[in-house]
């Protein structure tokens, strides 16, 4: 669900151009890394972690973990991981590589996207099986969308629209911000959030499509805090613990 939820999210232009930049120039996470508690409505369910790290002179790889803990594994027993990677084209971010390794039960699942945007496609490919789709160059992956939307939140009168391809879909996320939330943070302060909310149209780790909303801290790095997703029956609450930039 951390993909998703962390899922998430979202906005930008189509690119022009190729000139390459320092990835920080437009990606400023790398050293980042997060730790989180994913949650059942009151039930411990299991943990979610993320680490950014530089690729190359102009790339940026965001590795994500989550699965659930031993009382959950009896129900649904989930080891997923996903990895982002990207890269900075005339101080913006283009999504080149969305991968998933899923394991969910009985279920198991291997897909890859990759964005070949000089060629305005992208390349999608599920347990050995490849479709070529036209998506024009601009479009990015769920995580990379969030990580945009942490860099230019919405205000409440300006929504964001991104691109993004996911699930083999090619549409726009809209992102609203809908209030202000004091939230307590992992280092023991209280801190001012915007609470956000993305509409998905596809399903995510751990859960499927449903209503998310997203804490992040209301300064410079707007660091997620919490996450809710709310499924057919409960809700998923996902809440930071470890927070640490290199």
């Amino acid at each position: 669900m951390v993909a998703k939820i962390q899922l998430m999210l979202f906005a930008m232009l189509l690119l022009l151009g190729s000139q390459a930049v320092a990835a920080t120039d437009c990606f400023p996470f790398i050293g980042e890394k997060y730790k989180f508690t994913v949650g059942w409505e009151f039930v411990n369910a299991g943990y979610a972690e993320i680490e950014v790290k530089k690729k190359g002179d102009n790339g940026y790889h965001v590795y994500n973990f989550a699965r659930t803990n031993g009382f959950i594994d009896l129900f649904k027993r989930v080891r997923d991981t996903l990895i982002s990677e990207g890269v900075c084209l005339d101080g913006k971010m283009q999504s080149t590589l969305f991968s998933t390794d899923q394991l969910e039960r009985d279920y198991r699942a291997k897909k890859y996207v990759r964005y070949l945007y000089e060629e305005n496609k992208v390349e999608f490919t599920k347990n050995g099986k490849t479709t070529m789709f036209d998506v024009p160059k601009g479009h990015l992956n769920v995580i990379d969308a969030f990580y945009l939307t942490r860099m230019n939140p919405p205000s409440k009168d300006q929504p964001l629209s991104i691109p993004v391809f996911d699930s083999e879909k090619k549409y726009d996320v809209t992102v609203r911000l809908l209030k202000h939330e004091r939230l307590k943070a992992p280092w023991g302060k209280w801190v001012d959030c915007l609470v956000i909310q993305p509409e998905l149209k596809t399903e995510g780790v751990f859960t499927s499509v449903g209503v998310i909303k997203i804490w992040l801290s209301n300064d410079a790095r707007r660091i997620p805090l919490k996450i809710t997703a709310k499924l057919k029956i409960g809700r998923i609450v996902v809440r930071l613990t470890e927070y640490s930039k290199a």
